[in-house]
């Protein structure tokens, strides 16, 4: 099994930025037979082009609607990802709502989101939520 390449899209905030350094964490210590690697893109440098050689892509904002994310949800509008997993992750329902609505053209397999409340962050629910995303790999 090849190396499983993920890309962690987030808004730049510092509590989103918490939780992705987080993930990737866990998709390191959890994917270490498998070899994970990965990149985490805040969205005003995101282009797309990364997004291709990604079998999982995570995104995560802390509102609705970041500004930074006008030209990621243009492009989820008009590329299909059928056969890529994704998931999302925030500090509250509303804004998981947010980011599905702007998944659902893509046609990506979006898992179970990841909500932080408050911006809690539990390593250990972090680490889970990652297991579960990954087990049907391969």
């Amino acid at each position: 099994m090849g190396t499983m390449k993920v890309l962690i899209i987030t808004d730049g905030t510092e509590t989103i930025q918490s939780i992705a350094l987080n993930i990737q964490e866990a998709l390191n210590a959890i994917n270490s037979e498998k070899k994970t690697t990965a990149k985490i893109c805040p969205a005003h440098e995101f282009h797309g082009k990364e997004l291709l050689p990604s079998e999982l892509f995570l995104i995560g904002c802390e509102t609705p609607s970041p500004s930074s994310f006008a030209w990621l949800e243009e492009m989820l509008s008009h590329i299909n990802l059928a056969s890529r997993k994704c998931g999302v992750f925030s500090v509250n329902t509303k804004t998981v709502n947010y980011l599905r609505s702007i998944l659902k053209d893509s046609e990506a397999e979006i898992a179970e989101p990841f909500i932080a409340e408050k911006g809690a962050v539990k390593k250990a629910d972090i680490k889970k939520w990652i297991k579960q995303i990954t087990k049907n790999r391969g």
